[in-house]
C-alpha cells in the first residue's frame, strides 16, 4: 500500500474543518418549498430522501473522496457542501470549524470545480488563468500575472500556457489539461477548500492519475481541504486519499480511512481478493449488507440503525447566514475585465465575426446591384421598388443577428458559475457585454450601408447617408438586444432560434407594411407598437423623401409633369418630420429596454442560485 505521496511532510495553514451531523435532503414538491413544508413535523412517507442522517466530517491537509454506486448522492452532498442547494430543503447542519457555515463568505473562501468544464474554447491557457484572477483577486494585472505564473508551474500547465482551449472540432488541449485549467479558474483566489465533482471523469487512466495526485500534493503541502467525489477509482488513485466517505441509498456506510474500510470488512466475514482493490470489493458487495440489514435488522458495516433513522423525526435547521458580497473590484474595473474577454471571444470566434463581417459587405454589394440607380427614378413602380428596398434591408438586419445566440448561452453558463463565487456584478457582465458590441455592429452596419446606399441611388448627401447609417447601426443594436434578452430566459438554443424567429415574423407582420395599421384588429393594435420593424422603416421614408429637400423632389411624373412630392407621399402615409428624431428615441428606449430586461432575468438566475 506504500506510495510516494504519502512520504510527503504536510504544513499546514489556516485550517478548515467541514463537517455535517445528521444532515437530510429530500425532493420537494413546488408547494412544500413554498410553505416551508419540505421538512415538518410529519413528512410524507413516499417522500424521495437522497441523503439521510449524514454525519462526515473533511479535515485540513488531506484529500477526502466521497464515493458510491450511482444515484448514492455523492454530487449532492458535494453541492450541499459547497453551498450550492437551498437550506429550505436541507435538515441538519453543515458547521465549517465546528460553526454554522455562512455561505456567502465561504464561497469566497473555496473553490467548487464542475464535472461539466465551462471554458472558452477561444482563449489560451494563460488568458482563461488571467481573466479568472483579474475578476478574483486585488492589486491589478501585474498581481494576477504573477499569481497565474506560478499556478501554471504548479499544475503543471506551463508548457501549453499560450495553446487556445479548443473543443469539438476544434483540436486543443487534451481533456486531462483541460481539467487542470477547470480545477485552476477555482484556485486562483488561492482558496482554503476545494470541492470537486468529478475529476476523473472521461479520462484516462495516467490523466486521472495526475489530476487526483496534484490535488494531494495541493492538500498536503499547502493544507488545503480538498473533497472530490469519485465513481470506481483504481488502485494507485485510491491509495492517494487520506479519507473516504462512501455512501449507499443517501446512508453513510463508511467515513474514515481505507484501512478502516478494510478492517470493517473483514469483520463482518469477507475476504477481499488480491486482484481487486478495497473500494471496488466493497461497492460489490454492499447491496447483499444492506439486503441483509432490512431482514435482520444487524449489521456491523453501518455507522447508524436504519430503522431509527427512518423513524427519527427530521428537524430543520438553518445553516445560512447571509452576507453582503464583497467585490475584488470596482464595477468599472470588472466592465474592462469583461469587455476585453468578451472581445476575444468575439474576434476569435470565426463563425461570428468574420462570417458576419463579410455578409454585411457582400449583402450590401448584391442588393445594391439589384436596386442598382432606382432611388433617382420617378414612377409608382420605382416608389414601391424603393419601399420594398428598405423592407428588405430591414428584415436582413433584423434576422441577422441570432447568429450571436451560441456565444451569449455559452457565456451565461460561465456566468452562472462565476457569479456564484463572487467574482463580479451581473450589471457589469450586462455593461461590458452591450459595450463590446457597439464599435463591433457600427463596423458591420457602415460595412453594410456603404456600397448598398450609393449603388441604389438614394438621397444624394452625406446628411442623408450618415442619417441612414445611424438607423441600421441602432437597428442591428436593436436586432442585438433582443438576442441577449431571450438568451438570458430560453433554456437552449433550438427553443432560442424558435422563440426569436416567431418574434421576428410578428414583428414584420405588425409592421404596417404588410397590413396597414388601420385594418389591424383593436386586439393586436399593441403588437403594432412594439414592432421592431415600425420605427426604423418609417426613419428611413422619412430621410428620403422629407426635409427641404422632400420639398422639391418629384418622385412621380405622369404626362411630364409632378403629379407627387416627397412631402405629400409623407402626408399620405401619415408621417411627419418630427417622428424623424421621435422614432430614434424610441429605437434607442427598445435597446435599452431589452438589455435592462436582460439584467433582470439573469440577476434573478444568479441570486435564486446562490440561494
Amino acid at each position: 500500500m506504500g506510495s510516494p505521496f504519502r512520504s510527503i511532510s504536510c504544513t499546514r495553514k489556516t485550517p478548515y474543518r467541514i463537517e455535517t451531523k445528521n444532515l437530510s435532503y429530500k425532493l420537494c414538491s413546488q408547494l412544500e418549498e413554498y410553505t416551508s413544508l419540505c421538512f415538518g413535523s410529519n413528512p410524507r412517507r413516499d417522500a424521495k430522501f437522497i441523503l439521510k442522517d449524514v454525519t462526515c466530517e473533511a479535515r485540513p491537509g488531506e484529500l477526502t473522496a466521497i464515493a458510491g454506486p450511482s444515484g448514492a448522492g455523492k454530487t449532492t452532498l458535494l453541492e450541499i457542501l459547497a453551498g450550492r442547494i437551498p437550506s429550505c430543503k436541507v435538515s441538519g447542519q453543515v458547521l465549517v470549524n465546528q460553526r454554522p457555515m455562512d455561505v456567502n463568505r465561504f464561497r469566497r473562501s473555496s473553490g467548487y470545480v464542475t464535472q461539466e468544464d465551462a471554458l472558452f474554447p477561444s482563449l489560451t491557457v494563460r488568458e482563461t488563468l488571467m481573466y479568472s484572477a483579474m475578476l478574483r483577486l486585488t492589486g491589478g494585472r501585474k498581481a494576477a500575472a504573477i499569481r497565474v505564473t506560478e499556478l501554471m508551474m504548479e499544475l503543471g500547465l506551463d508548457h501549453i500556457a499560450d495553446s487556445r482551449i479548443g473543443g469539438g472540432s476544434d483540436h486543443g488541449i487534451s481533456g486531462g489539461e483541460r481539467r487542470r485549467v477547470s480545477i485552476g479558474v477555482d484556485l486562483v483566489h488561492d482558496p482554503a477548500v476545494i470541492l470537486i465533482d468529478e475529476p476523473t471523469s472521461g479520462l484516462d487512466s495516467a490523466s486521472a492519475l495526475k489530476v487526483v495526485s496534484l490535488l494531494r500534493l495541493m492538500a498536503c503541502n499547502q493544507g488545503k481541504t480538498i473533497i472530490l467525489t469519485i465513481h470506481q477509482p483504481g488502485f494507485r488513485i485510491l491509495e492517494l486519499f487520506d479519507g473516504l466517505i462512501l455512501l449507499s441509498d443517501g446512508f453513510v456506510m463508511h467515513n474514515g480511512s481505507l484501512n478502516l474500510l478494510e478492517t470493517r470488512l473483514k469483520l463482518s466475514g469477507h475476504h477481499i481478493p488480491d486482484h481487486v482493490n478495497v473500494l471496488e470489493f466493497a461497492l460489490d458487495v454492499m447491496d447483499s449488507l444492506v439486503i441483509h440489514t432490512s431482514e435482520s435488522g444487524n449489521n456491523q458495516f453501518l455507522l447508524k440503525d436504519k430503522e431509527n433513522q427512518d423513524h427519527k423525526r427530521v428537524q430543520y435547521s438553518k445553516i445560512v447566514k447571509e452576507k453582503t458580497l464583497v467585490y475584488s473590484n470596482s464595477p468599472m474595473e470588472e466592465i474592462l475585465i469583461l469587455g476585453q474577454r468578451f472581445c476575444c471571444n468575439i474576434f476569435r470566434t470565426k463563425q461570428l465575426f468574420v462570417t458576419r463581417v463579410i455578409q454585411a459587405l457582400v449583402a450590401g454589394f448584391v442588393l445594391g446591384s439589384i436596386f442598382l440607380n432606382v432611388g433617382s427614378q420617378q414612377s409608382q413602380v420605382a416608389l414601391q421598388t424603393r419601399s420594398g428596398f428598405f423592407a428588405f434591408s430591414l428584415t436582413f438586419l433584423l434576422s441577422s443577428s441570432t447568429e450571436g445566440l451560441p456565444i451569449f448561452l455559452e457565456e451565461r453558463r460561465t456566468l452562472m458559475r462565476e457569479t456564484s463565487g463572487g467574482a463580479y456584478r451581473v450589471s457589469s457582465y450586462v455593461l461590458g457585454n452591450t459595450l463590446v458590441f457597439l464599435p463591433f455592429l457600427l463596423l458591420v452596419g457602415l460595412l453594410y450601408t456603404t456600397p448598398v446606399y450609393w449603388l441604389v441611388g438614394l438621397r444624394k448627401d452625406i446628411d442623408g447617408f450618415l442619417y441612414f447609417s445611424l438607423v441600421v447601426w441602432l437597428v442591428l443594436l436593436m436586432s442585438n438586444s433582443l438576442v441577449a434578452c431571450f438568451s438570458a430566459l430560453v433554456p437552449n438554443f433550438i427553443l432560442g432560434t424558435s422563440v426569436i424567429a416567431g418574434l421576428m415574423g410578428s414583428f414584420f407582420l405588425f409592421s404596417g407594411y404588410f397590413i396597414s395599421k388601420e385594418k389591424i384588429p383593436c386586439y393586436w393594435i399593441f403588437m403594432h407598437y412594439l414592432s421592431l420593424f415600425k420605427y426604423p422603416f418609417e426613419c428611413l421614408m422619412i430621410n428620403e423623401y422629407g426635409g427641404e429637400q422632400g420639398k422639391r423632389r418629384c418622385i412621380e411624373i405622369s404626362n411630364g409633369k409632378c403629379i407627387l412630392y416627397g412631402v405629400d407621399f409623407l402626408r399620405q402615409q401619415d408621417l411627419k418630420e418630427s417622428q424623424r428624431w421621435t422614432n430614434l428615441a424610441v429605437m434607442l428606449g427598445f435597446i435599452m429596454g431589452y438589455r435592462v430586461l436582460s439584467f433582470f432575468i439573469l440577476w434573478f438566475r444568479c441570486y435564486r442560485t446562490r440561494k
